[in-house]
């Protein structure tokens, strides 16, 4: 089995200011590199900064060009880094998070329990599971 290996845990979490409701994950990714992990959320800022209000891109443009070296070295560090936007009523928050991925058990050649089949994923998690 192999060792466990270190890199960064990912999360994109969404929340409407106006609601009050609880932020919801919107994406996640694992990251073994600490460029691997801010690279992440520079390409989602780039990609959506064209459709953001001029304070919502100020502080994307901010972050990519100042605040990013930023996240790099405390990756680096390993601490764990934030990146928070805000548009309109809307605030989008990256996470990153260093953490240790532990390998899974091999199962080939293993015959799964009958229960396996049984299985059906809550609605909910079935549509964040697409979004991956």
């Amino acid at each position: 089995m192999d060792k466990p290996r270190r890199g960064y845990w990912c999360e994109c979490w969404t929340q409407d200011l106006t609601t009050g409701k609880r932020p919801a994950l919107l994406a996640s990714l694992d990251a073994y590199s600490a460029p691997q992990a801010d690279r992440w959320v520079a390409v989602a800022l780039r990609t959506v900064s064209p459709a953001l209000d001029p304070d919502a891109s100020d502080e994307a443009w901010a972050w990519l060009y100042e605040g990013r070296i930023h996240t790099r070295r405390a990756l680096l560090r390993a601490e764990p880094c934030t990146v928070t936007i805000t548009q309109a009523s809307t605030r989008v928050t990256w996470t990153i998070r260093p953490v240790l991925f532990l390998p899974l058990a091999h199962r080939q050649g293993t015959e799964l329990p009958p229960c396996v089949d049984d299985f059906k994923p809550h609605q909910s998690q079935a549509s964040v599971s697409s979004l991956r």
